[in-house]
């Protein structure tokens, strides 16, 4: 892909009625408690399949509205078989709720050419009030050193390094920083590295559901170590720390260990106010060459 800079202009769209909100709304199914229909867009595609990030922000507000706190905490889901865009059911169970913290699980389903369902992801999470928490703050943690915004590179232009892979793109407004976008030109770094600024496409600031789909939507690490292709996640949790401030996040990827056809990749995102705002670990299977 051939890289060329953004314009940090776009209409700004409300928490609640943007494209990522529609795109993940739910309705409760009659007559199932904890059951929820849902429409996979086909907006949030890599190649064929549905991004993992989309698909826990989905899940995860099916949880928020199951549950009896508001904020997810923590979410481990498991990606059992691809989503691909169209119908699908998610069914929730609330497993224990206490006065600080609720625990949920769910599943996403899909339906095969007889209409049966097929588990998609399977998710156990924690909810509860993030405007709750205590203003203190003990960290180690330093924001990542990405270039300022408008000397980072947009991703919009030219084609993609994968065929059928630009889909989701055209929902984000991401900012490479270039130390980790030399892959597009054919030389990755061999570090294991991705950062860049992220926002969504049309200015709509971040809150904790979008926060589950930064963590899984710049290019994969494994594209800076020269292995182009589908990184289809295997498991994934995160972890929401604060509700961020408005503005661009931050976000930095990286990788230390590829073996036996799996990578892992941890991931920060830091809000405009320098805080962490969420963490994760994934492991995923690296592209075959």
């Amino acid at each position: 892909m051939y890289l060329r800079l953004m314009s940090h202009t776009a209409a700004q769209a409300a928490i609640g009625d943007s494209e990522f909100d529609r795109d993940t709304a739910i309705a409760p199914r009659a007559g199932e408690a904890g059951v929820y229909d849902a429409e996979l867009s086909a907006g949030w595609t890599i190649i064929s399949a549905v991004n993992g990030g989309y698909l826990l922000a989905l899940v995860g507000r099916a949880l928020a509205a199951a549950l009896p706190h508001p904020d997810p905490f923590t979410v481990s889901a498991h990606y059992l078989t691809s989503s691909v865009p169209g119908p699908a059911v998610i069914r929730t169970q609330l497993v224990r709720s206490g006065r600080t913290l609720s625990t949920g699980q769910a599943s996403l389903f899909q339906y095969d050419e007889n209409g049966a369902e097929v588990e998609r992801i399977r998710v156990l999470a924690s909810y509860g009030d993030l405007a709750s928490l205590p203003d203190s703050v003990h960290t180690t943690a330093r924001p990542p050193a990405i270039p300022a915004y408008e000397d980072c590179l947009g991703t919009e232009a030219g084609p993609a390094p994968i065929p059928g892979s630009s889909e989701i793109v055209d929902r984000l407004r991401l900012r490479l920083d270039p130390a980790t976008a030399g892959w597009a030109v054919g030389a990755p770094s061999g570090k294991g590295e991705m950062r860049a600024w992220f926002e969504l496409a049309d200015g709509r600031d971040a809150d904790p559901l979008s926060l589950l789909l930064a963590v899984d939507a710049l290019p994969p690490t494994s594209f800076d170590l020269g292995l182009m292709g589908w990184t289809p996640t295997v498991e994934l949790t995160t972890h929401i720390r604060h509700r961020p401030a408005p503005g661009p996040l931050r976000v930095a990827i990286t990788t230390r260990n590829l073996a036996g056809g799996f990578l892992e990749e941890d991931a920060e995102v830091w809000d405009s106010a320098d805080r962490l705002v969420a963490q994760s670990r994934q492991l995923a299977r690296a592209p075959r060459t």
